[in-house]
C-alpha cells in the first residue's frame, strides 16, 4: 500500500475527476477503484453506495468510483490505464467487455494491482477473481420460493421465459425444476417463452390463465416477460388470483407491487454487490489467496469460496416487496 498526502491525494483526483467523472468516496491507505460500465446509471451509482460502506467499514480505505461516458470496452480500456498510472491498490470492474480488456487488466495485475470482476465478468486470465451476483442453483429455488411462499395450499404455477434457446434462462429453469420437491403441493404445470417481447409475452400470459384456469402463479425469469405478465393479469381482472413474480427491475415493478399483483420479486441488489466487490478487492491486495477453493471474507454478506475458474456468487437475489419498493425504485 502507498502512504500519501491529503494534498497530493486530492490533486491527482481532481486530475481523473476532469478525464473520466472519478469521484472520491473516502480517501486514507489504500485506494480501490470501483470501475463500472457506464456512469451515470442508477444500478451502478447504487453499488458505488455499497462501496462507500464497504470503505467505512474497513477504515483506511478510499474508493475511486470511475468509469467511461458510455458502455464501451475502449472507454473502460482508458480508465484502466489512468488507474494503473495513479497507482491504484486494486481494480474492482464490471467489464464491458470479457476478453478486450484483459491486456490491460493483466498490465495493471503486472504493477501489483489486484483486479477483481463483478457483476459482468472478464476473462480469467484477465483477473484475479469474479463475483457473480447469485448462482443458478440460488436463482432456480428463488423463483419457485417466491411463488410458494404465497401458496399456503399449493397449486399450479407456470413459467414465461424469454427465448427457448436463452442459456441462463434454461440452466435456471432447469434447477427450479430440481427445487420443485422442496416445496410440497406447489406443480409446475407449463413453461412458455416470450422470447423477451412485451408484446408475446403479455400473449402468452393470456394463454397461460386461458389453458390454466385454477393457475396461481406466473413466474418469469426476466424483466420483460414478469412486467407483460403483470400487465396481462391486471388488465384480465385477476389481481388477487394469480401472483406474478420472478425477476423484474424495482423501477418498473413498483406499480405492480403497490397494484397487489406482484406480491414479491427478486434480482440482485447493487448496493450489495458494490460491497462485496470492495470487500474482496480489499481482501487480495492485503494478500487474501485467490486461488481455486479458497474461501474470501466479505463483511457483512459472508464469505465466499472460488470454484475452478476462481469465481464465486455473492447471495440469494434480493428480494423486493411492499416493504422495501419505494426504498429501491428510484435506484434502477
Amino acid at each position: 500500500m502507498k502512504r500519501r498526502t491529503l494534498t497530493s491525494l486530492t490533486a491527482g483526483l481532481s486530475l481523473a475527476a476532469g478525464l473520466f467523472g472519478t469521484t472520491a468516496i473516502a480517501a486514507d491507505d489504500m485506494r480501490i477503484a470501483l470501475v463500472v460500465k457506464a456512469l451515470g446509471i442508477g444500478f451502478f451509482e447504487a453499488a458505488a453506495e455499497g462501496a462507500k460502506e464497504a470503505a467505512a467499514e474497513l477504515g483506511g480505505v478510499e474508493i475511486i468510483y470511475t468509469g467511461p461516458t458510455d458502455t464501451t470496452a475502449e472507454g473502460q480500456i482508458e480508465v484502466i490505464n489512468s488507474l494503473i498510472a495513479q497507482g491504484v491498490d486494486a481494480i474492482a470492474i464490471s467489464a464491458n467487455d470479457p476478453d478486450a480488456l484483459v491486456p490491460s487488466l493483466k498490465k495493471a495485475m503486472s504493477r501489483g494491482i489486484a483486479v477483481v470482476s463483478w457483476d459482468s465478468g472478464v476473462a480469467p486470465e484477465g483477473r484475479q477473481m469474479h463475483l457473480n451476483p447469485s448462482s443458478t442453483d440460488l436463482i432456480g429455488n428463488t423463483i419457485i420460493k417466491l411463488a410458494a411462499d404465497h401458496m399456503p395450499d399449493g397449486g399450479d404455477v407456470a413459467i414465461l421465459s424469454a427465448t427457448a434457446t436463452a442459456t441462463n434462462q434454461n440452466a435456471w429453469i432447469e434447477a427450479a425444476k430440481k427445487a420443485l420437491p422442496s416445496y410440497p403441493g406447489v406443480n409446475l404445470a407449463a413453461t412458455v417463452y416470450g422470447d423477451d417481447l412485451s408484446d408475446k409475452s403479455y400473449r402468452e400470459a393470456q394463454g397461460l390463465m386461458t389453458s390454466y384456469p385454477d393457475l396461481k402463479a406466473i413466474i418469469a425469469p426476466t424483466t420483460v416477460g414478469i412486467l407483460a405478465s403483470c400487465q396481462a393479469v391486471t388488465d384480465a381482472g385477476k389481481v388477487g388470483e394469480i401472483n406474478v413474480t420472478g425477476l423484474g427491475l424495482p423501477s418498473e415493478m413498483a406499480g405492480c407491487v403497490d397494484s397487489g399483483a406482484t406480491k414479491s420479486f427478486a434480482i440482485w441488489n447493487p448496493i450489495d454487490l458494490g460491497y462485496s466487490a470492495v470487500m474482496l478487492a480489499h481482501a487480495i491486495a492485503k494478500g487474501a489467496d485467490a486461488a481455486p477453493g479458497a474461501e474470501i471474507p466479505m463483511g457483512r454478506m459472508g464469505s465466499v469460496k472460488l470454484d475452478d475458474t476462481n469465481s464465486a456468487a455473492m447471495s440469494d437475489p434480493f428480494t423486493y416487496d411492499s416493504s422495501n419498493i419505494d426504498q429501491f425504485k428510484s435506484i434502477f
